[in-house]
């Protein structure tokens, strides 16, 4: 059922759709091909009261599942009549290490990936689904292998599972957020240095090092894009619609008065995201086995910030984190392996809320390319 790398067991045409569920949202995307590229056929994205998921566990599933089915009658563009989905699985819920191994035949893989996850993995291995894949260096030079391994708690697999069931859906590919989130971002899904992809949501933010071709790292927090809005409707007394307004207005820009009151709302939580930063940054660093990038490379730190979520169209916020982390920092584009380059959206999704459909299309890529 957690299939995040191997071969899908169903052999389907049309492909299946991408679906992120999260705290506080819902979010679906369908590609079909256009020539070299992908054209988005339907598309949809509702918020989710609070109290239904929390914590990436589902609390109401009788509200979620209406949810979900109303949101496939109401997509955008083409009417979604397949029922086959990739679907994300909570972050905070994943347990995910890079292992290395002497080089052996594939079929010794699995059961020496099975013997390390019982001493990676901070749960019984009978207690989760596990998956693995060998990563390919950009340069074979290596005398062992390198396997990301990624273990999920089977009830949580099994209630989402279930979830989708009673919506009437078949899950083809359940994959963590920060996978799909990289298959978004990264060009090629290569990054030649250690990148940080900082995904801004609405419930949470997540820390996600890449480097060369597979995920070294992720965390979370509970500082958000709520976490901005409760800021400003605190400091200013003023009710929650008000302040997501100024959020989207103002940013961090400063202009006026009334832009100067939004930016000093914002300073504490954006002092302490950065503080948490600072500490996710130190930790990789100094936690990080040498990647093998190159056969001359030694242990790069990272390289840049990428941002990407609902959170990180916030105005001026790529400058306000380049200023206080000393690193060039840019917002993603969760297009680049998707469009024609150099197009960062289209004319029925802007780029500011397609970066909130990051994790969503890398579902749907993941969908509709060849399993």
């Amino acid at each position: 059922m957690l299939n995040l790398f191997q071969k899908s067991i169903y052999d389907i045409n049309p492909p299946a759709f991408g679906l992120d569920l999260s705290d506080l949202s819902l979010k679906i995307a369908l590609f079909e091909k256009e020539a070299k590229y992908w054209k988005l056929a339907s598309f949809k994205g509702v918020a989710i009261p609070e109290g239904l998921v929390t914590n990436g566990e589902i609390i109401d599933e009788d509200k979620t599942v209406r949810i979900i089915k109303d949101s496939l009658q109401k997509v955008r563009g083409k009417k979604i009549t397949n029922r086959y989905v990739v679907a994300s699985l909570p972050e905070e819920k994943a347990f995910l290490r890079v292992i290395q191994l002497p080089k052996m035949k594939h079929e010794e893989v699995k059961e020496a990936v099975k013997y390390e996850a019982e001493n990676n993995i901070p749960m019984s291995i009978d207690e989760v689904y596990l998956d693995w894949q060998v990563i390919a260096p950009i340069e074979d030079h290596l005398d062992h292998f390198d396997v990301l391994i990624i273990a999920v708690p089977r009830a949580v697999v099994e209630q989402y599972a279930q979830l989708f069931e009673k919506a009437g859906l078949v899950p083809r590919v359940f994959e963590v957020e920060s996978v799909a989130i990289a298959r978004s971002v990264i060009e090629d899904t290569i990054s030649e240095k250690p990148t940080l992809i900082i995904d801004l949501g609405q419930a949470r933010t997540s820390f996600i090092v890449f480097s060369g071709r597979t995920l070294r790292f992720t965390s979370s927090l509970g500082i958000s894009g709520s976490s901005f809005t409760n800021a400003i409707e605190r400091e200013l007394k003023i009710d929650r619609s008000q302040a997501e307004e100024l959020k989207l207005k103002h940013g961090l820009l400063k202009k006026g008065k009334e832009g100067k009151h939004v930016f000093e709302s914002l300073i504490p939580a954006l002092t302490d995201l950065v503080e948490q930063i600072k500490n996710y940054l130190d930790f990789y660093q100094s936690h990080a086995q040498h990647e093998h990038l190159t056969k001359t490379d030694t242990a790069f730190p990272i390289s840049k910030i990428v941002l990407c979520g609902g959170g990180s169209a916030l105005k001026g916020l790529d400058s306000f984190f380049a200023l206080n982390l000393k690193l060039p920092v840019e917002k993603g584009n969760p297009w680049v392996n998707i469009l024609r380059p150099p197009l960062k959206e289209i004319p029925d999704l802007s780029y500011d809320t397609s970066l909130g459909y990051t994790t969503a299309l890398g579902l749907a890529l993941r969908g509709a390319k060849k399993f």
